[in-house]
């Protein structure tokens, strides 16, 4: 692809994207020269980050079963990232063929490969939005056309809330999505956090400062007050591996670096 062409397609190469080192991490090849030296960069102090986004994916891929074994059949994936073999749709689909999953990302390599993956299937798509901006995702006719938020929605934040600081009110934008939920539906979320950790996570969330895609890492009680209106289910605020695992741990969880929740809107 030519410079003009990133550019049209919105594609910055000068710095790492989250998205784009993400993929790099869990194993993706939808990423670029700068993702890979910053990815290698963490993984020089940080030498478990990999098998840390591999943990994720997976707790998403068990939480978004949840949901569908919950009966949710609607599934709203925001910051969602590279499409991947396991990923929401095919999860959910796998028990439900007719439940449907927006995903919402402003990465353009993220949308474009999304849309390439999904080219067939009926019932799932991509927005392309800053989901910082949850008019831009609630209003796309996207949105509107696959996800009837009359009835429950399971809403995914996996990984995504650790990129939005305090001063930019993550506990409203929250809220904003929750007021056009119905009861019943289902909040999904992951975020890295200091509870824990040492000195290798300091010397990381510095590298991400630097990349100009900074970090905030929040405790159990601190991502409680994200979702103040909610009831947080079983088993609680707990490190991602510990959230209903499918086998035995074999790590200590908190060398996961995260924390998960699933959470019920009652009214």
């Amino acid at each position: 692809m030519s410079e003009d062409e990133h550019a049209k397609r919105g594609i910055d190469l000068d710095r790492p994207n989250a998205a784009r080192v993400y993929d790099y991490m869990i194993g993706g090849k939808l990423n670029y020269a700068v993702d890979r030296m910053f990815a290698d960069q963490i993984l020089g102090v940080l030498p478990n980050a990999r098998h840390m986004a591999l943990i994720n994916r997976a707790w998403l891929r068990r939480a978004a079963r949840f949901g569908a074994e919950q009966g949710i059949r609607q599934f709203l994936d925001i910051g969602s990232g590279m499409p991947t073999v396991g990923h929401v749709h095919e999860v959910v689909q796998s028990i439900d063929p007719a439940s449907r999953v927006v995903y919402v990302d402003n990465e353009p390599i993220a949308v474009a490969h999304s849309e390439i993956v999904l080219e067939d299937n009926d019932n799932a798509a991509m927005v392309q939005a800053d989901a910082e901006y949850p008019d831009e995702v609630l209003e796309h006719p996207t949105t509107t056309e696959l996800l009837d938020f009359g009835k429950p929605v399971m809403v995914i934040m996996a990984a995504f809330v650790h990129f939005i600081p305090d001063s930019r009110d993550p506990a409203g934008l929250i809220a904003r999505y929750s007021e056009v939920l119905a009861p019943g539906s289902l909040l999904a979320l992951s975020s890295g956090t200091w509870d824990g950790q040492g000195e290798e996570t300091r010397r990381t969330v510095a590298l991400y400062e630097k990349s100009g895609t900074p970090l905030t890492l929040r405790s159990a009680d601190e991502l409680r007050a994200l979702v103040n209106g909610f009831e947080i289910l079983p088993p609680g605020i707990v490190f991602t591996p510990e959230w209903r695992p499918d086998d035995p741990l074999e790590d200590p969880p908190e060398q996961s670096g995260g924390l998960a929740l699933v959470a019920r809107k009652e009214r």
